[in-house]
């Protein structure tokens, strides 16, 4: 149930975080025990496995402590794993939303072309245009030097 509230949303927030923080330390705690206690039986000579531990422990007389919460640390691994799958799908939503933004994005995109066209062949239309503008910028200066030098033959005879 989401709270109205920023703040009571933020403090129950909190109050998550804390629950699986101490349940999660408690877990690296067992675990570390286990194997504590299993290396402790190595070395006294008892072989056997964690998921013998797990599957018969009144079987065992090791002086380890911990394995009361075993239930408790399964029931925390399916919390996480149900988290996990739950974050995953979520990724999976947002991925599934991304590929339909790419199409629509690739839709327009395809509907630019005929105009990325257009403004080629005007870009190909203004080179030609400037290479003409410039051969009659030259043929010009040639003509005002050809009036000029008939202006100055013609006006020492008036």
């Amino acid at each position: 149930m989401a709270s109205a509230n920023p703040a009571e949303a933020e403090a129950e927030a909190e109050g998550q975080r804390d629950e699986l923080a101490e349940s999660l330390a408690e877990l690296f705690t067992n675990v570390s025990l286990m194997v504590h206690g299993e290396l402790q039986a190595k070395k006294n000579g008892l072989i056997f496995s964690l998921p013998q531990l797990l599957l018969e422990p009144g079987k065992w007389k090791l002086p380890i402590k911990g394995y009361q919460g075993t239930n408790s640390q399964l029931a925390l691994l399916e919390k996480m794993n149900d988290r996990v799958a739950q974050e995953y799908s979520n990724y999976g939503d947002v991925a599934a939303g991304l590929r339909v933004f790419v199409e629509q994005l690739n839709e327009k995109n395809g509907g630019f072309d005929e105009y990325v066209s257009q403004i080629d062949a005007i870009d190909q239309q203004v080179t030609e245009f400037e290479a003409v503008v410039s051969m009659l910028d030259k043929h010009v200066a040639l003509l005002e030097k050809k009036v000029k030098s008939a202006y100055h033959i013609s006006s020492p005879a008036q």
